[in-house]
């Protein structure tokens, strides 16, 4: 009986107001049959979108094993291919890195305010070669490549000025240099999916949904409707 009374608690925050999903529908006539594709579409719906600021800010979710616990963050979503999305980061000290190495599964998460849309993305990650992340790494700009050297990401620092004080250090260290090279340790995630679903948000919160699935990367893809 004390848990049940420790379970029901008073709200510090309950139900902020939020509005209806009207603006358009999805059936299976509008939808082609590689979610690849399909993602392209959408994703350049996103890009035209006034509204949508960043249309390539995605969630990317993780699960440590063997405790089993998830971990989501924000990064920039950077490349598409036929094998995946690859997203750019420290696979070195990142808790995210640390997911990974014990559990290859992964998640990512789109979110298009202004289309009321998401696309949700689950499969294996893989770390793509080095020719890859370097291509990437160069068009970065100059600064974000010393944070690249400066920062053990993740790890806990003492203050902010250790981090400038590393920051400044890194600085130094490529002073002069045309270019900053890319870490070892730094470069690309993709994910490999298992299944892609796109969401369509309607009225009274009776969604359109469907996802596309398949065992493997190998097998072919499958169309499901979902129930909302």
């Amino acid at each position: 009986m004390a848990d049940d009374v420790e379970r029901t608690q008073t709200p510090i925050i309950f139900a902020p107001e939020t509005y209806q999903y009207d603006k358009f529908s999805l059936n299976e006539s509008q939808l082609v049959k590689d979610p690849i594709d399909q993602f392209t579409r959408w994703f350049e719906e996103a890009k035209n979108d006034k509204s949508e600021t960043l249309p390539e800010a995605v969630t990317f979710s993780s699960a440590e094993l063997p405790s089993g616990r998830v971990s989501s963050r924000v990064l920039l979503f950077k490349e598409l291919d036929h094998r995946g999305f690859v997203i750019y980061s420290n696979w070195g000290t990142s808790k995210k890195a640390r997911d990974i190495q014990s559990n290859p599964h992964g998640a990512i998460n789109f979110f298009w305010k202004d289309l009321q849309r998401q696309v949700r993305v689950e499969g294996i990650t893989e770390h793509v070669n080095r020719e890859t992340s370097e291509r990437y790494f160069k068009v970065r700009p100059r600064g974000s490549k010393i944070g690249a050297w400066a920062s053990s990401q993740s790890s806990i620092i003492k203050s902010r000025e250790e981090l400038d004080q590393l920051t400044a250090e890194s600085t130094k260290k490529f002073e002069g240099q045309e270019d900053v090279p890319c870490p070892n340790y730094w470069g690309g995630v993709r994910v490999v999916p298992l299944e892609i679903e796109f969401w369509q948000g309607r009225p009274s919160r009776l969604h359109d949904r469907f996802t596309y699935k398949r065992k493997s990367e190998h097998d072919n893809w499958e169309i499901f409707r979902l129930a909302p």
